[in-house]
């Protein structure tokens, strides 16, 4: 009988990944082979898109953020400019509007409003039905009835307003909060031009002379214009303290200036793999630990893999466990590892058009033989996509506990005064059709089975019909 080190005769999973550090070694035939990557490419983390998953991930030359928050993966949407800008808009055209305008005014029951029409445009109930176009529109009359004679009671007004969503994710940001979560954006793409979309104010990228809403041309003298926000963030990457030159276009129609930024390290790489030994010795499996999916994710497990693979792998064991999440387009990266090209990575639902999307594999797997993903009840998230993707293409076999069930999209809108709402907007649909959010993924076995019940199962499985 095929062993594994993970068979049949081991009656429970090792242990999870929290309760030590360096995980044990899967099995007893051998001490295991350990190796950490450590990578000096820099950070970046993804924060601001214009459609859910398209992808927009900010790099470690940017910033080092001054504060936190529990964000997760939110997209962020800035009010409107006016005049909306054009080919022919220019910032001359600007000044002159604002010369015969004079400064916008936003009064307090104008910022109300203003969040009131953010939730009744995108913000998606996910099982508490406290919200109906109705009683939206009823609690709109209510509070535009009402006095509103400061900002600290317009703001107040607003986190009332939200809180009786009973959505926990659903909350007000004071202009600082929005400000903090700025300092996480890097780039929005819009029109197939990549644009940078928040700076850290006196950071490397600002210092250098790269300005907020900057239309990214070049890196190294690679033209990224058409591609997307996380194509440009891979050619960003490099050696910690190394230089990039940057080529961007200052405004809607300024001077356009190359700009060489110092790459600044942040993020540690998430990934610890080993081999292990199964079958006695004749096989060998290669185990990946992924703590978090951080800016490093998914370039250093593809080291990872292609070393196992080198070392004679034939088979695969990620480890999920205690892993809470973090970037969700990082994970999709992840996925697509894995699968066929076209196969489905994981599906988008929301009331607006721009968060119902279906996300699909691009390229050849870089593996394909059979995975074992394990799980537990802390694996959340972006780790929940990479579990449901692989499991429902028939390219792994679940091993654990129920996971987590933490399948929503939040946005971060902001509102005209410098202030923001982070809304739910969306929620994860499993290739299978099946909802994340609130049910977790079951897995399909408790304990490790033999490593011929995984190739068996694996052969018997059915994959999605779209």
């Amino acid at each position: 009988m095929s062993v594994l080190a993970l068979s049949n005769s081991l009656p429970t999973l090792p242990p999870s990944p929290s309760q030590s550090e360096t995980p044990k070694p899967l099995s007893p035939i051998l001490s295991s082979f350990t190796t950490t990557i450590h990578s000096n490419s820099i950070s970046w983390t993804k924060k601001t898109i214009i459609t859910a998953l398209s992808g927009a991930l900010s790099f470690g030359l940017v910033f080092s953020p001054p504060c936190s928050l529990a964000l997760e993966s939110p997209t962020i949407q800035s009010p409107p400019p006016s005049p909306p800008p054009s080919s022919e808009y220019c910032r001359e055209d600007e000044q002159v509007l604002k010369a015969e305008s004079g400064p916008e005014l936003v009064t307090n029951a104008g910022i109300v409003e203003e969040a009131w029409e953010i939730v009744n445009d995108s913000f998606l109930d996910t099982g508490r039905h406290r919200w109906s176009p109705q009683t939206w529109q009823e609690k709109k009359e209510d509070i535009l009835n009402t006095s509103i004679p400061t900002r600290a009671k317009a703001h107040a007004i607003i986190r009332r307003m939200l809180a009786s969503l009973g959505d926990p994710y659903t909350r007000f940001l004071e202009p600082e909060e929005f400000s903090c979560s700025m300092a996480y954006a890097a780039f929005v793409v819009v029109e197939s031009s990549p644009r940078w979309q928040g700076l850290l104010l006196d950071g490397p990228a600002h210092s250098a002379g790269v300005r907020q809403g900057d239309e990214v041309l070049a890196v190294n003298g690679v033209d990224v214009r058409g591609k997307s926000a996380f194509e440009v963030s891979s050619l960003l990457q490099g050696p910690n303290e190394t230089f990039v030159t940057v080529k961007v276009k200052h405004g809607n129609c300024g001077p356009i200036q190359s700009i060489e930024v110092q790459r600044q390290l942040v993020a540690r790489t998430p990934v610890v793999y080993r081999l292990e030994q199964i079958d006695n010795g004749s096989a060998s499996v290669g185990y990946m630990r992924l703590k978090e999916f951080n800016a490093l994710a998914r370039k250093d497990l593809v080291i990872a893999m292609k070393r196992l693979q080198d070392m004679g792998a034939s088979s695969f064991i990620l480890d999920l466990r205690d892993n809470l999440g973090g970037l969700v387009q990082a994970g999709i990266e992840i996925a697509k590892l894995f699968l066929n090209e076209g196969e489905t990575v994981i599906y988008t639902v929301g009331r607006d058009v721009q968060y119902q999307n279906t996300v699909v594999a691009d390229t050849a797997p870089l593996v394909t033989a059979p995975v074992v993903v394990l799980v537990n009840n802390k694996t959340a998230s972006a780790s929940e996509i990479v579990a449901s993707s692989l499991h429902d293409n028939c390219r792994a076999v679940l091993v654990g506990e129920r996971t987590f069930g933490k399948g929503l999209i939040q946005s971060v809108f902001e509102l005209h005064d410098g202030s923001g709402v982070v809304v739910t907007v969306g929620k994860y649909v499993t290739p299978n059709h099946r909802d994340i959010n609130g049910n977790g993924i079951e897995p399909d076995y408790r304990n490790l089975p033999a490593w011929s019940d995984v190739t068996q199962h694996l052969s018997q499985c059915s994959k999605p019909q779209g």
